[in-house]
């Protein structure tokens, strides 16, 4: 892996592995990478579109950016940034805001949303796989959620079949934690946003990422142990 460096190359083995693991991907694949303009997608798309010079899967990558008319939007931004890095793109506009006020959205509502437009426009622009930037702390962070606020014992999973198989979703930095993603959009100088969403400071996930960095001042292991909880659940002590 001569022609990645630094963070990168971490990054793109982690990143390798997950791909083998759960078998993410197939020659001729048309992956659309969804990028809203957050480090997690933008670098997912660095990632992916680099190993494509050495890996032996051949497969193509389309950044999907979908606006929801927010008055921050950052297409312009991300059009002008695939541009430079020879990167297809496609922009598919939302303008959802016109339906709801601004206070009703939440994370979910805007997720939902997202996905919604994002599935829509993947399957029209025929692609066969959807990759998520969804790392490492996204997927603890949900087994935390589910358990606190959904009473059952789930979480995000790497690889998805979708409308009996027509596209497939995938997550590829499922083996990355987020100060690695962090440390490589710096140094990369990756034009990345911050979250626009009103809600987002004192969204539920923003919570479990608080008592995640507490736990780790005792246990220094737990975002291991909590990712690894869901493969080795003993069945004999369920209820």
């Amino acid at each position: 892996m001569g022609v990645l460096q630094g963070t990168e190359y971490y990054i793109s083995k982690r990143v390798g592995k997950a791909i083998i693991d759960y078998d993410m991907l197939c020659e001729g694949d048309k992956i659309a990478v969804a990028v809203s303009g957050g480090k997690d997608s933008l670098t997912l798309l660095r990632v992916l579109n680099d190993r494509r010079q050495f890996v032996p899967i051949k497969y193509d990558v389309l950044a999907v950016h979908i606006d929801l008319g927010y008055p921050r939007s950052c297409a312009r931004k991300l059009s002008a940034y695939f541009k430079k890095q020879g990167i297809s793109y496609h922009i598919e506009k939302v303008d959802i805001l016109k339906e709801t006020k601004r206070k009703d959205i939440s994370c979910f509502w805007c997720s939902w949303n997202r996905r919604k437009a994002l599935f829509g426009a993947a399957n029209r622009l025929g692609c066969t796989k959807v990759a998520l930037g969804h790392h490492k702390d996204d997927i603890i962070e949900t087994v935390l959620l589910n358990l606190f606020f959904q009473g059952e014992i789930s979480a995000m999973s790497p690889k998805q079949e979708l409308f009996k198989g027509k596209i497939t979703l995938i997550r590829p930095l499922a083996y990355v934690e987020e100060k690695m993603i962090e440390r490589f959009a710096k140094e990369a100088k990756l034009p990345h946003e911050t979250c626009a969403c009103p809600n987002s400071i004192t969204s539920n996930r923003t919570k479990m990422a608080g008592i995640i960095n507490e736990l780790k001042k005792t246990c220094p292991d737990v975002k291991t142990n909590i990712f690894r909880s869901v493969k080795r659940i003993k069945k004999d002590y369920l209820l």
